[in-house]
């Protein structure tokens, strides 16, 4: 609360308002001395919490009328470089190490889609770095109020002639009422032990930029066994993001994620991979789509396109064991190839090789002999097939428990990546 009485205090207003309030209340007619108490406070209550938002919100503007920058660029620069352009907060919060070696944080840039750490460490006058020190430290986490925030990538390169290297680090966005955070660096030692070294620094929220953008979602795409939930876009200074979920008819996270195309006004954004908590304790398949800045802040139309995605093949008819070969046999869409049934102390191995991404659906593969189905009892790891003419096969054992001559496999079906190419309108009007 002291915190907050301070920044009230600090709190003012724009040049010329005094002017402008005085010239509105010259022209409301003159009432009744009769004053409500509760009136004026919430009247008052309103006007600080308008000044509070003004003053939060400024540097955010202020952001938007300078130079938008790619995440290229954003990863390239140093960030006194960035900071000449109006962007995030300066930290210079440093620590020495034992050897001499010297870790700062140089600033920070956040917005609602990350935080960006932007550091460097420095050997002592005289020392480079080699090979073995340009992986030695690294970041293990970054701590705020009652909360831990994931890092996500990151970045580094060497400067001054490998005696530095600056880097960056990307985490979760920063929760608005974090006023310290602690990001913790790490050093691999000689003795195989890990020593920590925790930084901490005061957070300006003032200096976080609001989103240029943003959605809430309701569409999405049937698939194979299932749909696509799209849940949100968030377009913020730094990058663009997609999150959704995934509704699977079996209840399990998709093989493939295949490839989305994210087009404003026709003009397709830069792509930077997807990430997934997986299944969360609730059971949500959640996802979260990368993209770079959007190219204008003048949008006309927003689309996303599934090119491809996980598809899964049913397989009806059972497949012939009667002449393994090393001739490939077309089922559905993809091709198999039995290469070998070969009899083993336990009972018969079955080879079967296929591409690298057709996966055969396992949970009830079995083979018919002798007139009973005879479920698989183990398979081996994947190991390449080499066809010596450019292409490479993948290969796996099957065995079963039988002393009966196998007739034919019994499939359920299969995964692989399938071609979609479907195209959904976000409802983002123009702005």
């Amino acid at each position: 609360m002291k915190q907050h009485r301070q920044n009230l205090n600090n709190i003012q207003a724009p040049s010329g308002l005094e002017d402008r309030l005085r010239h509105a209340l010259d022209r409301i007619p003159a009432k009744r001395k009769k004053r409500n108490s509760a009136r004026m406070w919430f009247a008052a209550t309103a006007a600080a919490i308008v000044l509070i938002v003004g003053t939060y919100q400024y540097p955010a503007f202020a952001y938007y009328s300078g130079k938008l920058f790619n995440k290229t660029e954003l990863n390239s620069l140093s960030f006194s470089e960035v900071a000449e352009h109006g962007y995030g907060q300066s930290v210079n919060k440093s620590k020495t190490l034992d050897d001499g070696t010297v870790i700062t944080i140089n600033g920070v840039i956040a917005d609602d889609n990350a935080l960006l750490l932007y550091y460097s460490i420095k050997r002592p006058e005289g020392s480079v770095f080699t090979d073995d020190y340009f992986s030695r430290y690294g970041v293990s986490k970054m701590h705020g109020f009652l909360t831990d925030y994931n890092m996500k990538e990151g970045s580094s390169n060497y400067r001054m002639g490998k005696s530095e290297y600056e880097g960056i680090y990307k985490f979760d966005p920063v929760k608005p009422f974090s006023r310290t955070l602690t990001v913790t660096f790490n050093e691999r030692l000689d003795n195989g032990e890990q020593a920590v070294y925790p930084i901490s620094f005061k957070y300006d929220a003032n200096k976080a930029m609001n989103s240029l953008l943003k959605e809430e979602l309701t569409e999405s795409l049937p698939v194979d066994r299932g749909r696509i939930q799209y849940d949100s876009l968030t377009a913020s200074p730094t990058s663009t993001m997609v999150k959704g979920h995934y509704e699977m008819d079996n209840g399990e996270f998709p093989y493939f994620v295949g490839q989305t195309e994210l087009l404003v006004n026709g003009i397709e954004v830069q792509a930077f991979g997807m990430r997934s908590n997986g299944i969360t304790d609730d059971g949500v398949q959640d996802f979260e789509l990368e993209f770079d800045v959007l190219p204008t802040d003048k949008i006309e139309s927003v689309e996303l396109v599934l090119h491809n995605f996980d598809g899964y093949e049913t397989i009806e008819q059972p497949i012939s064991l009667a002449s393994p070969s090393d001739r490939s046999i077309r089922i559905g869409t993809e091709k198999l190839w039995i290469r070998s049934v070969t009899p083993t102390d336990k009972g018969y191995d079955v080879v079967i090789a296929r591409k690298q991404f057709t996966i055969l659906d396992t949970q009830h593969l079995a083979i018919q002999a002798g007139g009973s189905v005879v479920p698989v009892s183990s398979i081996s790891r994947s190991r390449p097939w080499d066809l010596h003419n450019g292409n490479i096969l993948w290969e796996q054992t099957y065995s079963f428990n039988t002393k009966e001559q196998p007739e034919q496999l019994l499939l359920d079906g299969y995964h692989y990546i399938k071609t979609y190419d479907k195209t959904i309108s976000l409802p983002i009007g123009k702005r």
